[in-house]
């Protein structure tokens, strides 16, 4: 069996988090969700994902800082 694609969605909006539940779940993907830039960092790192869907404006670690901090690492 193929392996589906895992899908990680940070957003610090709890309905934009759902909204994007209902919408990449019926396609298929396995979707895996945070709720700002420190719990994504946290995931990725103890689960590779495939795509990462980065909200930009959260606060703590913006969408920028977390992905600047993802390219940063080799592992990542």
């Amino acid at each position: 069996m193929e392996k589906k694609p895992c899908i990680l969605v940070v957003d610090d909006e709890d309905r934009n988090l759902r909204l994007m539940e209902a919408v990449l779940l019926p396609l298929g993907y396995d979707v895996a969700f945070a709720a700002n830039g420190e719990e994504a960092l946290a995931k990725v790192r103890e689960t590779p994902v495939d795509v990462i869907l980065l909200d930009v404006m959260m606060p703590g670690l913006d969408g920028f800082e977390v992905a600047r901090i993802l390219k940063s690492d080799d592992h990542t």
